[in-house]
């Protein structure tokens, strides 16, 4: 390992796991959420809204936690969301804050998309997201 390089190990990948991009994305038909990311017949998290800029990348590899890139995989401001952190962005659906970037600075946010067509039809937009404690 390199001088000055932050690697998460498998203790921070299983934290993840329950709510990792692989689970935030339902397999098949219906899904068990709301429009607003919540579980039906869950106890309420507590919440807030943040309104932010949201950026549309497309890149492989994996994100400074460890997770691969995929859908449902956001990079934060790690000072302003912290990793682990369950986001809703509307528009996009249910995510996990589990990457960081150097012009990810303040409310600003990167939504992982699958493909560079996808990424540039989202571009920026300016959205209102909830953040789940």
């Amino acid at each position: 390992m390199r001088r000055g390089v932050r690697r998460w190990g498998p203790a921070f990948a299983l934290v993840l796991s329950g709510i990792g991009a692989a689970a935030l994305v339902p397999s098949g038909g219906a899904s068990n959420f709301t429009a607003e990311g919540q579980l039906v017949g869950q106890a309420p998290t507590v919440a807030y809204k943040l309104k932010v800029d949201a950026v549309a990348y497309h890149l492989p590899g994996k994100t400074a936690s460890g997770l691969p890139c995929a859908k449902g995989v956001v990079a934060v401001d790690p000072k302003l969301i912290p990793l682990g952190t369950r986001l809703f962005v509307p528009g996009y659906g249910r995510a996990v804050a589990a990457d960081i970037g150097v012009g990810i600075k303040g409310r600003i946010i990167d939504v992982w998309m699958p493909n560079h067509a996808a990424a540039r039809k989202w571009g920026r937009k300016t959205v209102v997201i909830t953040v789940y404690q």
